[in-house]
């Protein structure tokens, strides 16, 4: 009986074809060869729609190295292409139209705006959701911050910490503005009167979608800003289950955490620590933190389709209270590594595998009774 076979579905990150997360593919091929699943790597530039071939990318554990083999495709998808401005993003849309009736493990979540819309009407999560408005003028936006003491205004579909902006009420109608470009770059903090932001909004803005949401206050003792990612995950018997969770800090002069972004990780504990939460508090924070991702990862699911991990970017305040900063469906599992949770690593890197023998068993089962 021949193995089932996964293909991860990814992007280049360049028209060099250098591979984003081989490092990651490499070790859920050598987990998936010990489970009995076959898996390659493909990206949409690599299928032969004429041939129904894919010219996929086979990694070999025993001499380490990557090669191309023709393959027929695979029983099952696991997407994990991500945002990006490049005609490889379009190639992928188009692959996803043609080739939607395949089997995913995942599909595409939607953007930041119709997620936050999705959460509110659910009114068990309406206390954790920052209050978010969609940025359609630049009074949007302005009016926000006439109601809050600090806000984000962000991409509807950015990554990365990409092209946010963080706007800080001053006295005498003035405003502090920190941020991102879209390359990441941190831009130089500038103070300038409330009456010109609507010109600097409408300027950062463009064409592109953005959101404006109220700002959580956030920064540790040092002024650097930091938040928690939880990542949740379907295991082998089609469950959701907590794989993880860890802090962020931010660089100096950083809105964002982001670990591309020049964040680093540590321990979920070890930051609650130094933020100020007593033993007690940690372990309360940390089940609420677990409970609500759950329940965020079965609700969109429900109302979206196919999900087969989450990571949820999380602020949490003084207080203690927890808030929904982001939802990310295509996670990395660096924190892990960063922190030294091995445990948590290979569990991120395993779980995938193993639900998608969960899902072709069950495809197969019916068939064969």
């Amino acid at each position: 009986m021949s193995q089932p076979v996964l293909g991860i579905l990814t992007l280049y990150l360049n028209d060099k074809k250098r591979l984003e997360e081989r490092h990651v593919y490499q070790k859920m091929i050598i987990e998936g060869s010990k489970l009995g699943l076959d898996v390659y790597v493909f990206t949409p530039m690599d299928v032969h729609g004429q041939k129904s071939m894919i010219h996929a990318l086979i990694y070999d554990p025993r001499t380490r190295i990557w090669s191309r083999k023709w393959r027929d495709f695979p029983d099952l998808i696991y997407d994990r292409c991500r945002i990006q401005r490049s005609k490889r993003f379009e190639q992928l849309k188009q692959f996803r139209h043609r080739y939607g009736h395949l089997s995913f493990l995942n599909r595409p979540l939607r953007d930041k705006w119709t997620i936050y819309q999705l959460l509110s009407r659910k009114a068990s999560f309406r206390s954790y959701l920052p209050e978010t408005v969609l940025f359609q003028n630049s009074s949007d936006p302005v009016r926000l911050l006439h109601k809050h003491s600090s806000i984000y205004v962000k991409p509807i579909n950015g990554t990365g910490g990409r092209g946010i902006l963080r706007l800080e009420r001053l006295e005498k109608d003035m405003v502090l503005v920190q941020g991102r470009r879209q390359s990441r770059a941190i831009i130089p903090a500038q103070k300038l009167p409330i009456s010109r932001l609507g010109s600097l909004l409408h300027n950062w803005k463009g064409s592109s979608r953005f959101i404006a949401q109220q700002a959580i206050h956030i920064k540790l003792p040092d002024g650097k800003v930091h938040d928690y990612r939880m990542l949740v995950q379907k295991n082998g018997e089609g469950q959701w289950e907590v794989t993880g969770g860890a802090g962020r800090i931010g660089p100096a002069r950083s809105v964002t955490s982001n670990l591309h972004g020049g964040g680093r990780a540590i321990s979920m504990n070890r930051l609650l620590s130094q933020s100020g939460h007593s033993e007690e508090k940690r372990i309360q924070i940390r089940r609420t933190a677990e409970k609500l991702s759950l329940e965020v990862a079965e609700y969109l699911e429900s109302s979206i389709g196919a999900i087969c991990e989450l990571a949820l970017d999380l602020a949490i305040d003084r207080s203690g209270n927890v808030y929904i900063l982001e939802v990310n469906p295509k996670p990395a599992r660096e924190v892990f590594i960063q922190t030294g949770d091995k445990e948590a690593y290979r569990r991120a890197i395993i779980k995938p595998l193993e639900y998608a023998l969960w899902l072709y068993n069950r495809k197969a089962a019916p068939s064969s009774s």
